[in-house]
């Protein structure tokens, strides 16, 4: 065979063809899914919320588009105004949201790499409750009056879902050491998420890479309105509800010694994902413009795109009122310059938390921060799935009462069994013989209560 001689024109002929493919890839718009996502200058990928909100919708004809979803709110907006006319001192409580923090790792030791210790974890509980609760702190404040206290708070949940004690992190170890896919992210909380009726589900990953999740943030699953049909036809949100953040970005270096984000690193990262979580979006409304609605909040100024550092002064929308609210905790400014929710933003949370499935129940049935339990929340307590994986049979047991029903979903939220008025009295045995190999929940019911239980088909 003869060889092809190499000379120095075809050694530059190939440099140049290796640089122009280097970059074009480095030109190629950066995704989340197949929805491109903003860049910031130091490479960083602030939030992914609004591209994972499409892919919902994409996978999902039931969920509402935004032009559905703001005519909801915009209504229970006005009846949470006059309950507050009506009950003035009711806007006074605090609405107590309970967190699980699930630490995913592969395996590293407590407090090692992504395996965060719990006083990180309470670093950035205390940076949430600061943030909300609008409290002066040494935490890179900058406000400038413009802000409020939310009257929301959190706690690491102290009841896990089998009523036993618990610090609120749930450590949960597996083979990979880099998530690369919103895919690989999503399946992982499928698994290991708790009952997003009664705790706020806050996933730490170390992800990255060239993919997906290179550079990014956080991202968090926006509420659902209250007229969605049941978990059936829902695709199964119910059971990717929460928040997934990098661990580099969780907690705040002012109150720990730890690895960080050199910028990200004050625990605004949480703040701002979980204000997507509790309905908020991003202050200039994630398309660049200065008309229309943005964020649908009154007391925000118009913007025409995110914010980039701590551009003080900043005014892109000169033709309205108000410089760029830049403080805001939905824009993308570094940790250090955030400080500011706004009075609209917090109704707008507060009509989420009242109004919309699963978050009204974080704040009025769940009792996962320590508060006494309802009758039937003990009744449930006991409730147990075995064996777990199970091949042939599963059986529903308690040592208490027995549930007034159950149904069992496969991962896509689709109704696969179900019983109501149930009248055993010990056990219900369930043939999952026919059942095709993956993840299910069976999901029990007594009087106004409900407990969804993972189990496994193999």
């Amino acid at each position: 065979m003869k060889m092809k001689k190499i000379t120095f024109r075809n050694v530059a002929l190939a440099a140049m063809l290796c640089a122009t493919l280097i970059s074009y890839s480095q030109e190629q718009p950066r995704k989340f899914g197949k929805y491109p996502v903003t860049v910031m200058d130091n490479g960083a990928v602030r939030c992914a919320s609004y591209q994972n909100e499409l892919i919902l919708r994409d996978n999902n004809a039931n969920r509402a588009d935004d032009e559905k979803f703001e005519k909801w709110i915009a209504q229970k907006i006005d009846e949470v105004k006059q309950d507050r006319l009506a009950n003035p001192k009711s806007g006074n409580a605090v609405k107590m949201i309970p967190v699980v923090v699930h630490v995913i790792h592969n395996g590293d030791a407590v407090g090692s790499n992504e395996n965060i210790s719990l006083a990180r974890i309470q670093t950035q509980i205390a940076v949430l409750n600061e943030d909300y609760g609008m409290v002066e702190n040494t935490n890179g404040g900058n406000n400038t009056g413009l802000g409020v206290d939310t009257g929301i708070q959190f706690c690491l949940a102290k009841v896990n879902p089998d009523g036993g004690t618990t610090d609120g992190v749930d450590r949960q170890p597996f083979t990979t050491a880099m998530y690369t896919t919103r895919l690989d992210v999503e399946s992982i909380k499928l698994a290991t998420q708790w009952d997003p009726k009664q705790y706020l589900n806050i996933w730490t990953f170390n992800w990255g890479g060239t993919s997906d999740l290179e550079g990014l943030l956080g991202y968090a699953q926006f509420p659902s309105d209250s007229t969605l049909p049941g978990l059936d036809a829902n695709g199964g949100e119910d059971y990717t509800d929460g928040v997934a953040i990098s661990w580099v970005n969780f907690g705040s270096s002012d109150k720990i010694n730890g690895t960080f984000d050199g910028t990200y690193n004050l625990g605004r990262t949480a703040t701002h994902e979980i204000g997507h979580f509790l309905g908020l979006r991003h202050i200039w409304g994630d398309y660049q413009g200065c008309d229309g609605q943005q964020d649908y909040v009154a007391d925000t100024p118009a913007q025409f795109k995110e914010s980039r550092g701590c551009p003080t002064g900043a005014d892109t929308c000169p033709q309205q009122s108000g410089l760029d609210m830049y403080q805001n905790y939905m824009d993308y400014t570094n940790d250090i310059c955030m400080s500011v929710f706004t009075a609209n933003q917090r109704t707008r949370m507060e009509t989420v938390l009242a109004k919309s499935p699963r978050r009204k129940e974080l704040v009025t049935t769940s009792r996962a921060c320590g508060t006494l339990g309802t009758v039937d929340f003990k009744m449930l307590q006991g409730i147990n799935v075995y064996p777990n994986p199970a091949q042939t049979v599963i059986n529903i047991a308690t040592e208490t009462e027995m549930p007034d029903s159950y149904t069992i979903f496969n991962s896509l939220g689709q109704v696969v069994a179900s019983a109501q008025n149930i009248v055993e009295t010990n056990t219900i045995a369930v043939n999952v013989s026919d059942f095709a190999n993956g993840i299910y929940f069976v999901k029990v019911d007594k009087g106004s209560e409900s407990k969804t239980i993972k189990f496994i088909k193999n």
